[in-house]
């Protein structure tokens, strides 16, 4: 760590000590003694620049119960450090500028092999998240942006089985448009990725608060559930439970609505013509496109009463008065029971008790319904250098699976292609594991860990290279303030 005087502070005498600078990020603040920085991750202690978080020890232990343990250099008070630990890049520093080795690169024997883990608290101006939500509801039109605060922070971007899906953050965003976009949306990821609620607005479309692992709020409505499945898929799971029961079930869906009489799987058991009418863009038998536009409804439509996308039933194709139809929807919240009358008009009449525990099978296969939040990050950049003195071949190494790449202890999804892009489950970190700086990005632990003679071959740094126990003794480049207490929580 660099420690530079403030050029504006006034002159030493002896009463007041010099702000210093810290060279942690590129902000470089000037601290004043006993303050912190910007990010409130380093602080001015008598002249010495202190990381204010603990190091993060992971273990697998039995004795510890797998519980995430904290540690630094001096402090340690929970007895001896199982064998089997683990150091992550949380609380450990950081490289900027680069030019210089990670802040922990450790020698361990895992499972009888020497190993070198190299650890990081990276900075990412390219990141974001990727946000899956469980519900059936309509958020809002592909490509919409999305908002916190009311500044742009991202946008809608393609619907998967069952969840909408929003891409939030990015360079454009923090670092493209105005100071407060740029803010607003670091502060958005960094509440996201540290497991907290976020409320974001769409436009054209709804409000919703996301929290990692949490069910989302839309328009102020907890979801309970996420669909069984389109409507074709719902008959395809439930058409021998209806046959004998009922006369024609229609499944109505945003996407894909099904009717049972038309569908292949109808057909295969033995299901009789209706005469039925669908509105909307006929696909392949039993299954219709677009019969609504999207919404809060039935099924992810607009509808409040199903019976709009019929039209007049065909008596020379089946119709006849009497015929039982069910409408239900893919979570089996709306459902709805009719007969034909002497007009061929559906009439509503009590749902027989028979036909319960169908909608409530339906109701049953459907999960609850969370929000799931990805870190998405490149560090293909310069905080390679902490790793080896040829960063390339770091490169290589963890797209050949040589080097495991995880982020506070959680296994990462690699991205094929160039450059390092990977994503990681925040439910995995233990909590509090991301921080942030104000140029804006968000700060990510990340460790590298590959055989000792492959990282020699890498151009690693071979003379930083140290073991736990010492780095338990002595610490890092950045002396830790915080006192130190067992900590448990997910890894």
């Amino acid at each position: 760590m660099t420690l530079i005087p403030d050029p504006a502070a006034p002159p030493a005498t002896g009463a007041a000590p010099e702000k210093i600078r810290c060279d942690a990020c590129p902000v470089m603040c000037y601290i004043a003694p006993g303050q912190t920085g910007a990010c409130d991750r380093y602080a001015n202690d008598a002249g010495r620049i202190i990381r204010t978080d603990p190091v993060t020890l992971l273990t697998r232990a039995l004795d510890h119960g797998g519980r995430i343990i904290p540690f630094a250099a001096a402090t340690w008070t929970d007895g001896l450090v199982p064998e089997d630990s683990t150091v992550t890049g949380i609380g450990s520093g950081t490289t900027y500028p680069d030019y210089k080795p990670a802040p922990f690169i450790v020698s361990q024997q895992i499972d009888g092999a020497d190993m070198v883990t190299v650890v990081t608290e990276a900075i990412f101006s390219y990141c974001g998240v990727k946000v899956k939500i469980d519900t059936d509801r309509h958020l809002g039109p592909e490509g919409a942006t999305v908002r916190h605060q009311g500044e742009p922070v991202g946008h809608v971007t393609t619907a998967e089985y069952g969840s909408q899906m929003l891409s939030l953050g990015g360079v454009h965003h923090l670092t493209g448009g105005s100071k407060a976009e740029g803010r607003l949306t670091c502060a958005a990821l960094l509440a996201l990725c540290n497991g907290e609620a976020v409320d974001l607005t769409i436009d054209e479309g709804s409000t919703v608060t996301v929290q990692a692992g949490k069910p989302p709020i839309v328009d102020g409505i907890p979801e309970r559930r996420m669909r069984v499945g389109c409507g074709s898929a719902t008959i395809g799971m439930f058409a021998s439970q209806w046959k004998g029961l009922v006369d024609e079930v229609v499944v109505v869906d945003d996407h894909i609505t099904g009717v049972v009489s038309e569908h292949q799987a109808g057909k295969v058991i033995g299901w009789e013509p209706t005469g039925i009418r669908i509105k909307g863009h006929r696909s392949t038998p039993g299954r219709y496109f677009r019969v609504s536009e999207p919404g809060l409804g039935w099924g992810g439509t607009r509808l409040s009463d199903p019976l709009e996308i019929l039209g007049d039933w065909n008596p020379k194709k089946g119709a006849r008065p009497g015929l039982r139809l069910l409408m239900v929807s893919t979570t089996g919240e709306q459902y709805a029971y009719y007969e034909l009358d002497d007009e061929l008009n559906p009439r509503a009449m009590p749902l027989p008790p028979a036909l319960l525990p169908t909608v409530a099978l339906i109701d049953e296969n459907c999960e609850p319904s969370l929000c799931t939040v990805l870190f998405m990050g490149g560090a293909g950049g310069s905080l390679r250098a902490g790793v080896t003195r040829n960063p390339v071949r770091l490169t290589r190494s963890v797209q050949s699976g040589e080097t495991r790449l995880t982020s506070g202890g959680a296994e990462c999804f690699i991205w094929p292609g160039g450059g390092i892009t990977f994503m990681v489950d925040v439910t995995r970190l233990p909590q509090g594991a991301f921080g942030h700086v104000p140029t804006p990005a968000l700060v990510a632990p990340l460790e590298f860990t590959l055989p000792r003679d492959a990282y020699l071959r890498l151009g690693g740094h071979d003379d930083a290279i140290r073991s736990l126990p010492d780095i338990i003794e002595t610490g890092g480049e950045y002396p830790i303030a915080a006192k130190l207490h067992p900590k448990g929580g997910p890894v």
